[in-house]
């Protein structure tokens, strides 16, 4: 596995300046926030570029021309952040399971390749069944790839652990972020450092190396000081056994 970071946890910084933080603390790669983060001095720093996040309307309107900007940056995966929460309402989630894996089968055709990234949102209950939405999307799709968000998984109560070994083979980006799990919080947890929250951290690491994991991108939501975060990630991470890694 490869390791990477989200430059959303620097969001805060100019953009000439979000990649050297990445690259001094020992990071592989950076996770770009749409196609205006093309401009960054990424590649002159060696950071390799897993994914871009784009608007799901941004790539239904043109994927060809999305997948091409991508591609000059080096990558090949284009992932949707977020869909608004009624697309994943009981009566709604088959729907929006078969409109994204078409939107996929296009990025395909275009040359990439069309992850979604999940919330919390999606591991509600769906109806007189026992599936959280999330899995009736994975159960209901074939072309559409997921980069799961081990945070916010926790937060709503999944268990990532299990998460990556049922469906490691359609998750090939893991986003690394602890919460601590509070009800009272929008999200059902606040976005914390690494080994401060309530995520099994080890667990995902293990799991997503078992799955072939092909990158782990290091996000914090909300940190106070995004450099020191960074660096305080690669520092936990790099403490980590070598086999979780």
């Amino acid at each position: 596995m490869q390791y990477a970071t989200q430059l959303y946890t620097l969001r805060s910084l100019p953009l000439t300046e979000r990649c050297r933080p990445v690259a001094d603390a020992g990071f592989e790669g950076v996770e770009l926030v749409g196609l205006s983060e093309r401009s960054t001095d990424c590649a002159a720093l060696g950071l390799g570029v897993p994914a871009v996040h784009v608007d799901v309307g941004v790539i239904d309107a043109d994927p060809g021309g999305v997948v091409e900007q991508v591609q000059a940056v080096g990558a090949d995966t284009v992932v949707v952040p977020i869909v608004d929460e009624a697309a994943f309402a009981p009566t709604a989630v088959e729907g929006t399971a078969a409109r994204l894996d078409a939107l996929a089968g296009r990025v395909e055709a275009a040359g990439g390749r069309l992850l979604y990234h999940n919330h919390e949102f999606e591991f509600g209950s769906v109806e007189e069944s026992e599936e959280t939405p999330f899995e009736r999307v994975v159960a209901a799709t074939t072309r559409l790839g997921f980069e799961l968000d081990v945070g916010w998984a926790t937060a709503a109560g999944a268990d990532p652990v299990s998460l990556l070994e049922r469906f490691g083979a359609r998750i090939p980006l893991v986003h690394l972020k602890d919460v601590r799990v509070e009800s009272d919080a929008p999200r059902g947890g606040v976005p914390v450092d690494l080994g401060a929250g309530d995520v099994d951290l080890s667990g995902v690491l293990a799991a997503a190396a078992e799955a072939d994991v092909e990158w782990v991108v290091f996000e914090h939501d909300d940190p106070a000081e995004p450099v020191r975060t960074v660096r305080e990630a690669a520092v936990w991470l790099e403490r980590e056994p070598s086999e979780a890694r």
